[in-house]
């Protein structure tokens, strides 16, 4: 913590106990009845404070997932709060989430999700660049031995390891056109084959 940050705690903590001392002066003679009500705005209180904290994993269990109709041949991806479209993707065998991302060329990992999927930075050579929003990266060019979405698998399939900071690996262009149709309609993204 900062100094500025303890002197805004104590700051808190001193007014908190004014107001408690304060309440406690002008209702002694209901002292037993304000205990119960101030045990009760605790409660709501911490109540609040785990929701708060339980809230991204409610949100998880509330909000849809992405759907795979095999049989069908279809995959249906929501989209999320952020506006985006995420999917879990089997990368080596290893559940990799990514964005769907129509304006990369290619399908480009973090390093993080390369490591994951057995491609030690050893055998990584970044010799070729790629543009990005904030400007040129360099990247290096693997071949993926499997990529799955439920029960559609593809092999060999080539991508780049971006060399720079990423927050999320992206689904690009030359995956997502191996699907015959690519449709956004009523929040969701269907890929079909």
């Amino acid at each position: 913590m900062s100094e500025f940050e303890i002197g805004n705690l104590l700051y808190l903590i001193l007014l908190g106990s004014v107001l408690v001392f304060w309440v406690f002066v002008q209702n002694r003679e209901k002292l037993g009845q304000k205990l119960q009500q101030m045990v009760v705005w605790g409660l709501i209180f911490l109540g609040t404070i785990a929701a708060i904290g339980l809230w991204e994993d409610i949100r998880r269990t509330v909000i849809p997932t992405q759907a795979v109709f095999a049989e069908e041949g279809r995959i249906e991806l929501p989209r999320s709060p952020d506006g985006h479209y995420y999917a879990t993707v089997d990368l080596n065998g290893v559940p990799t989430r990514f964005v769907v991302d129509t304006g990369a060329t290619s399908i480009v990992l973090t390093l993080e999700d390369a490591r994951r999927a057995g491609m030690g930075e050893d055998g990584l050579i970044f010799f070729s660049e790629a543009m990005t929003a904030n400007g040129p990266v360099r990247t290096a060019p693997v071949t993926l031995k499997s990529v799955a979405i439920g029960p559609f698998v593809d092999r060999d399939v080539p991508a780049f390891v971006n060399e720079g900071e990423m927050e999320q690996s992206l689904l690009g262009m030359s995956y997502l056109q191996r699907y015959a149709r690519l449709e956004i309609s009523d929040g969701r993204l269907v890929l079909e084959r």
